[in-house]
């Protein structure tokens, strides 16, 4: 049995990425902002609730040490999809809330990455999967601080599938289009639209005919956290029913 730590549980792709990796069977611990309850979850999944600030390092360390004492185990997976974002044109956007979302989004995946390493390094090996986006990829408007904060999840990607590979720790990511997420309603609400016609826009874009559902991410997920597959490493895993063809 392999311990998982997924960040940004509460929503509902954090929560269907939980799901999956417990039917999958591992014991799964569950963390989002103590602002949002995870201990149904937890409860759901017969796994471990993990409330923390993933901006804050030190709330990072302290629950990646509270996880491994409750479960006896060092950390062997970690999906770190803990994300914010807010939408605003560049020039109105409040600076404090631009680095925000860069300290969540990028700053909290680092933070996780750097707790669990060391455990994953005395068990022989690991597997991370950071969550990015197709917009890290393309950019998008009025949303520069999310894309530029999932750009830098696709650096830090190929730069620790790099460094860490030869430790035994396979890094990689998915960038999925736009999902049944919070961030959909977010840029809904800033389009002026309702979130059902947002999603047949973004749909219309795409040569599939639809955007992913946080299930199909999820089992993309799964995959890049199977430790049968050694050699993958830094890649980025496209899951956006064809919109970008995966470049870049």
């Amino acid at each position: 049995m392999t311990v998982a730590l997924v960040t940004g549980a509460a929503g509902g792709l954090g929560s269907a990425i939980a799901r999956r990796l417990a039917a999958g069977g591992h014991r799964v611990a569950v963390n989002d902002h103590p602002r949002r309850d995870v201990s149904a979850l937890a409860a759901e999944l017969d796994g471990v609730a993990a409330p923390a600030d993933v901006s804050d390092p030190a709330a990072v360390e302290a629950m990646v040490a509270d996880i491994e004492r409750r479960t006896g185990r060092h950390i062997g997976i970690l999906v770190a999809g803990a994300a914010c974002m807010t939408v605003a044109p560049f020039i109105e956007h409040d600076p404090d809330d631009w680095w925000h979302i860069l300290d969540v989004n990028l700053g909290g995946t680092f933070a996780c990455a750097q707790a669990v390493m060391p455990g994953m390094v005395e068990r022989g090996g690991g597997r991370m999967v950071l969550i990015s986006s197709e917009w890290g990829l393309i950019g998008w408007p009025d949303a520069t601080a999310y894309s530029a904060s999932k750009a830098g999840i696709i650096a830090l990607t190929k730069s620790l599938g790099r460094e860490l590979g030869p430790l035994g720790i396979a890094v990689n990511a998915v960038a999925p289009s736009a999902p049944d997420a919070p961030q959909l309603d977010v840029a809904a609400k800033a389009a002026g639209v309702t979130a059902a016609k947002l999603r047949a826009r973004y749909a219309g874009r795409a040569p599939l005919g639809r955007i992913a559902a946080p299930e199909e991410i999820a089992e993309s997920v799964a995959f890049l956290a199977d430790a049968r597959l050694p050699t993958l490493l830094g890649q980025i895993l496209h899951v956006n029913g064809g919109t970008t063809r995966a470049r870049a």
